[in-house]
């Protein structure tokens, strides 16, 4: 059973990757949709449901949990990895910036976040420990996760906003582009029309994928077969979850549960 978890529908980019690659394994999804979005949150609030969501995976059986949330990885992974030393725990920045710095050239690299990543600098640090002089510029995207939760993602809002937050990182000859929240794959098309075809886009999902599935057989914790379905379960709005999830996951979720994580309770959800 492998634990992923985001603030809320963002995190199926990644989970969606690894239930491509892995098709064997179970995965234990949860969305935090209840406190969505994280990016304007505080530091030490993001860090406190995270420690949290992590310590119900892991009670749950997750025998690996991945933080499907930029920001969950920019303040917590280092005090979970603490917290839980047995049990291995991924996030999606340092995977996304070693992608990023593999394609970049001598450009600079560009990173759409939330304004919580930005101000975490977490990129900028991740792509300076490989590459200590590289410029990195960020760029704030606060509409983009609002817009991919109620469903507008392939909006003409969509679109303006991508216009308007590329537009920098182009003016500052970005040749490549990390998506730095993991609702902006779902932004992708938008994205792309606006940065043009020479733009290099960055899912940090991909690189995730590939360092879970070297720890899984590393560590002998590789599935043989599917024993039982994916479990989907949300802090916040169930029935939009799964309307919503169904289209970005590209699989019907027939049911999420609510759940309160001072107060989880076994879910069971299954996918067709």
């Amino acid at each position: 059973m492998i634990g992923v978890f985001d603030s809320g529908l963002g995190g199926l980019s990644v989970a969606a990757k690894i239930m491509e690659a892995y098709p064997k394994e179970q995965i234990v999804y949860f969305a935090d949709n209840a406190h969505v979005p994280y990016g304007e949150r505080p530091l030490d609030e993001i860090r406190g449901f995270a420690l949290d969501i992590t310590a119900h995976l892991i009670t749950k059986g997750a025998k690996t949990v991945v933080m499907a949330c930029n920001m969950s990885s920019a303040v917590a992974l280092e005090a979970s990895q603490n917290r839980f030393p047995d049990v291995p725990i991924l996030g999606v920045i340092e995977p996304g910036a070693k992608a990023a710095i593999g394609v970049a050239g001598e450009a600079p690299i560009g990173v759409l976040a939330t304004s919580g990543t930005v101000k975490s600098g977490a990129y900028e640090k991740s792509i300076h420990k490989l590459d200590s002089q590289k410029k990195v510029i960020q760029q704030a995207c606060p509409e983009f996760v609002p817009l991919v939760e109620s469903g507008r993602a392939d909006s003409e809002e969509a679109e303006a906003a991508a216009r308007d937050y590329v537009a920098p990182l182009i003016g500052e000859g970005c040749r490549t582009i990390i998506l730095g929240c993991t609702h902006y794959p779902f932004l992708r098309r938008a994205i792309e029309s606006a940065a043009g075809r020479d733009i290099i886009i960055v899912d940090p999902a991909v690189e995730t994928t590939q360092t879970l599935g070297k720890i899984l057989v590393e560590q002998g914790m590789a599935a043989y077969r599917l024993d039982a379905p994916h479990v989907f379960s949300a802090s916040g709005d169930t029935a939009g979850f799964a309307a919503l999830g169904s289209i970005f996951l590209g699989r019907t979720i027939d049911k999420v549960e609510k759940i309160t994580i001072a107060h989880a309770v076994e879910t069971a959800v299954k996918i067709e």
